[in-house]
């Protein structure tokens, strides 16, 4: 039963995702004849489209200062193992992928549970509680890991609680490492204020950003990340870089340049990721609904692909049916729903409680052509396709938690 808490979850990845933007197509397809290997971290043309896509959201940067690798995973592991050695800090919930390379580079992670208003990052005096106790046990606090837009919850972190930990952090001594891969997948932008780590406490913070967040399909991965400007930065940068090169872990050409282009952020890409951004919001608050309705407790979505719910509160009428903790939970929604359903306890979430990440993806239909509409329509709510699933997933839910048990 252990290990089956301790899989990984179902990644959403195997997802075919959306349709490919025809732009970025065309820019993969154009470089698909190169022979010539990318340079292990970025070229320079990538690195200095990174430092644009930063430099537009207040974040100056110097391609000096980025690395690009072919996926977050590896590129979290590299950093990981080339910071000094020290115990990890985690929010609870967390990402499904982090814990995992914390074991793998022999690091301690310790989870803090998330404030009431989001998720993402621990409660500042939660940080502050961990921390003692580690070094009560005779740990070293070394590195902080967050997300403002975060998965699982969907949450994005208010800018006052976030300035908190972020002070708190740095009186510590914690490196920031801020991941950012879905901070540009808000639902409302023009009503959410989102700010970076980085500007509140720049020489600390290392910014990670996934492209298969809002600009890639998940078969193309793609992530860059931003070092401070500093002696500590640059060291940790070549050490990264290091250990990249040392596995050959450099873009494909064709990624890359598909790279290039998106994060160039040319009208057909913002308008993709306006659509986006709309359509798993509309979808999203739906689901918000039907959850609240039945009785589940849960943050209201503001950003990416998923919601987190908390049925604690039905645990009397769920026990009934046999459901007394996350992995019963889970094997009983993906059966009612598919394998749009993911435990607490994939999360950092004690297996005994009732909590559960659902994707939002599904809801926007099933094949490409479907979710392609799902874009284009100025309310995907009126779709009858859409429609049809939030009703699907309505009686699941209704089903789960009525009166009667299942026989």
């Amino acid at each position: 039963m252990q290990r089956q808490w301790t899989a990984p979850a179902p990644a959403d990845r195997d997802d075919g995702g959306l349709p490919v933007l025809p732009e970025l197509l065309d820019s993969f397809v154009a470089a698909a004849g190169r022979t010539t290997p990318e340079p292990v971290g970025g070229s320079a043309a990538l690195r200095s489209a990174a430092c644009g896509y930063w430099s537009r959201r207040g974040l100056w940067t110097d391609p000096e200062h980025v690395v690009v690798a072919p996926g977050a995973e590896p590129l979290l592991l590299a950093l990981l193992a080339s910071a000094s050695g020290g115990d990890v800090l985690l929010p609870r919930p967390c990402a499904a992928w982090y814990a995992p390379l914390v074991r793998l580079v022999g690091r301690r992670g310790h989870h803090a549970p998330v404030p009431a208003e989001c998720g993402g990052l621990p409660d500042p005096f939660a940080l502050l509680e961990t921390v003692r106790r580690i070094r009560a046990e005779g740990g070293v606090p070394r590195v902080l890991l967050l997300s403002v837009a975060d998965d699982p919850t969907g949450t994005v972190a208010p800018p006052e609680l976030l300035h908190e930990v972020c002070e708190a952090a740095v009186a510590e001594g914690l490196l920031i490492v801020s991941d950012e891969t879905w901070r540009d997948t808000v639902h409302h932008p023009h009503g959410t204020v989102l700010l970076s780590p980085a500007e509140m406490s720049p020489g600390h913070v290392i910014v990670l950003s996934d492209l298969v967040g809002a600009f890639t399909p998940a078969g193309w991965p793609a992530a860059m990340a931003r070092f401070p400007a500093t002696e500590r930065g640059v060291e940790l940068r070549g050490r990264v870089l290091s250990l990249l090169t040392a596995v050959r872990s450099g873009l494909p050409g064709s990624i890359a340049a598909a790279a290039c282009y998106a994060l160039g952020e040319p009208e057909p890409v913002r308008e993709r990721m306006s659509a986006v951004a709309r359509a798993h919001g509309a979808v999203a608050a739906a689901a918000y609904r039907t959850l609240t309705a039945v009785g589940a407790l849960c943050r209201p979505p503001q950003a990416g692909r998923h919601l987190y719910a908390d049925l604690d509160e039905l645990r009397g009428v769920l026990a009934a049916r046999g459901i007394t903790d996350s992995v019963e939970l889970e094997r009983e929604l993906t059966r009612r729903l598919g394998g749009s359903v993911a435990g607490g306890h994939r999360f950092g979430d004690p297996p005994h409680t009732l909590r559960l990440r659902l994707a939002t993806l599904p809801l926007l239909g099933a094949a490409e052509e479907s979710r392609l509409r799902a874009l284009r329509a100025p309310d995907p709510l009126e779709l009858p396709h859409v429609a049809m699933a939030l009703t699907a997933f309505e009686t699941a839910l209704g089903d789960l938690v009525g009166d009667r048990p299942v026989t």
